[in-house]
């Protein structure tokens, strides 16, 4: 069961749109409103892959550039994140993400001074003369199984955090974390070792 029609629409939805046909879900998934694939531009047949018993409530976001793609594993409780893939997303089964989590796979923008202002001109949408968007560098992220995000946390390109970790409200993760551990601050760093 789930609370998805066979027309892929949510029971109650107040967004007019189903859920894009490019997001494939399991058995029990749950969702508040198919508003959280509005931002979905991705071209892949499976741009997002959402395991059995995923809970995702309205205040997610699935910001998913054309070539990127995000999987996420059985009964993972989404509650706010706001997902951002170029490329590629993992996050793994019976993981816990709250409110204003952001995940990105890319900075978004070029940090060369001079890339930044040909980017600004290639993003106004009514500049006559528009150029094409510098190449982005964009690394995956991974989130392993049994992973606990707090809220307002950050998980910047490349990082992948280990099982059963924590990343404490407010962490800015910028550097992979290992299994089993607690970090917090801005870099984020090991504060505790938790028992396995």
């Amino acid at each position: 069961m789930s609370n998805v029609n066979s027309e892929r629409r949510i029971e109650g939805d107040w967004w007019k749109d189903p859920i894009p046909p490019n997001v494939i879900f399991g058995e029990g998934f749950y969702c508040e409103s198919a508003q959280i694939f509005r931002h979905l531009k991705s071209k892949a047949t499976r741009a997002v892959v959402l395991g059995d018993h995923v809970s995702c409530y309205a205040g997610c976001s699935f910001a998913i550039g054309v070539n990127g793609t995000c999987t996420v594993g059985d009964f993972t409780l989404m509650n706010g994140a706001l997902v951002m893939a170029e490329e590629r997303i993992e996050i793994g089964s019976h993981c816990l993400i709250s409110w204003n989590v952001g995940i990105a796979d890319s900075d978004f923008h070029p940090l060369a001074p001079a890339q930044r202002i040909i980017d600004a001109h290639a993003l106004a949408p009514f500049f006559k003369d528009r150029p094409p968007r510098p190449k982005l560098r964009t690394v995956p992220v991974i989130i392993s199984d049994n992973v606990w995000i707090g809220m307002n946390a950050i998980i910047l390109k490349g990082v992948t955090i280990g099982e059963n970790s924590v990343v404490a409200a407010g962490a800015v993760v910028t550097k992979s974390v290992p299994a089993n551990v607690v970090v917090a601050g801005n870099p984020a760093v090991v504060t505790k070792k938790l028992d396995e």
